[in-house]
């Protein structure tokens, strides 16, 4: 199943980096961007992680939260966040739920090779938990930039 605009978003509860629990009803109320990402510490998740904590303020001022999930442990989210300074909820999805219902858990092929992994993608929810955009397979390169215009617009 993938998601689309107009769809309501599939709730979640998951465990999250610092002990936190990160669920999507406890968000009600305010505008989330959702993003899903491979991998802690690699280089594409890396400058994204970035780029979305250089924009938290911003994005706290179009009343917008910001989330990551991967299928990483909290353990390894622990380091990431550490590592990078990341402030941020990471939400971890170890047993894939989350991921399959969002349908971001893919197969994917590299050198011929094909294994299932997260597809890079960005929702933007709505106060109501509805999805207003889907950005998948997403290039980092400006990426945060469109999406914080995409939630400022968001009424």
């Amino acid at each position: 199943m993938s998601v689309a605009p107009g769809q309501p978003a599939p709730d979640f509860t998951l465990p999250g980096a610092g002990g936190e629990t990160v669920s999507l009803v406890g968000l009600r109320g305010h505008k989330i961007v959702l993003y899903f990402y491979p991998k802690d510490d690699t280089s594409g998740c890396t400058l994204e992680a970035q780029g979305f904590n250089a924009a938290l303020e911003a994005f706290a001022a179009a009343e917008t939260r910001v989330i990551g999930v991967s299928p990483d442990s909290v353990k390894s989210h622990d380091k990431f966040r550490a590592k990078y300074g990341l402030t941020f909820p990471l939400a971890s999805d170890e047993a894939k739920s989350m991921l399959e219902a969002y349908g971001v858990w893919v197969e994917k092929s590299m050198y011929g090779r094909k294994y299932m992994g997260v597809e890079r993608t960005t929702l933007l929810i709505d106060r109501e938990g509805t999805i207003a955009r889907v950005w998948p397979k997403v290039k980092v390169p400006g990426h945060v930039e469109e999406v914080l215009e995409a939630a400022r617009a968001l009424a």
